[in-house]
């Protein structure tokens, strides 16, 4: 009989310690991510979470690995994409370069490629292929139609390209920045193809760094056209976006303010 009631009595501690045991495993499981940044999901040390994201006019916002934009059916491409750009991902990787394809997570439909075709414009990227030479598969979703916009090639190729390559710059020195870039999308746009995509008048992008404890910014407003003037020239707080877009593009970060000191 003793044995009996000893033998229930470690069945009940054990019990009990498993049980506590499963609660801490729950606790542990249902505690939300630290860090969910969309371009290194599984780095915990990031500086930025979720809560960077700029709001959508839209709200169709669409989530890839590597970046994440909001999608503006109405004008067929998006309106921001934003993405983490890390020092250490500086990469100068030779990929080859895929064809554009729909985005399969546009519920939409992004535009066809076919739209751009003898349009006069250029098939400009948002987020720069050239900013995800770290991973093969990091390379070849830039190439979505949902992350282009119509672009003049001297422009493509000139101003915006180093606005570019001074972004990238700016990933070297600060370790960690993040980007939002997009085109300033009216109704009184040119329109392209037969789903009439808009062509924006001015594109626009946003750097956003962390300095010590504070968050500094520098954003650019750059006419669709060729320019030799210093990037600096097109220098723009982060209010006179906010007010030609509807986007509030730092919802979470108050007070912020951008400059030509970055």
């Amino acid at each position: 009989m003793k044995n009996y009631i000893v033998l229930i009595l470690i069945g009940f501690v054990l019990f009990s310690c498993k049980k506590e045991n499963s609660k801490k495993e729950e606790v542990v499981q249902e505690k939300p991510a630290s860090f969910t940044s969309v371009s290194a999901q599984n780095a915990v040390d990031s500086l930025y979470t979720v809560s960077y994201l700029p709001t959508s006019t839209t709200g169709q916002i669409v989530k890839h690995k590597y970046y994440t934009l909001s999608y503006n059916e109405k004008f067929e491409q998006a309106e921001w994409v934003a993405y983490e750009l890390k020092k250490e991902n500086l990469k100068n990787n030779d990929y080859k370069r895929p064809y554009f394809i729909e985005d399969p997570k546009v519920t939409t439909g992004s535009a066809d490629w076919r739209n751009y075709k003898n349009s006069g414009y250029d098939k400009g990227h948002l987020c720069p292929a050239g900013d995800m030479e770290f991973n093969k598969d990091a390379y070849n979703d830039t190439f979505y139609t949902s992350n282009i916009s119509p672009q003049k090639h001297d422009f493509n190729s000139g101003i915006w390209n180093r606005i570019e390559q001074k972004t990238r710059y700016w990933a070297g020195k600060y370790n960690d920045i993040y980007v939002v870039t997009g085109g300033i999308l009216k109704d009184s746009d040119k329109k392209i193809g037969t789903e009439n995509v808009a062509v924006p008048k001015y594109f626009y992008k946003i750097v956003l760094a962390k300095s010590g404890k504070e968050h500094k910014a520098i954003a650019f407003l750059v006419p669709n056209e060729d320019s030799n003037k210093s990037i600096y020239d097109f220098v723009v707080s982060i209010e006179t976006l906010e007010k030609m877009t509807g986007i509030d593009f730092f919802p979470n970060l108050k007070n912020l303010k951008s400059s030509q000191n970055f």
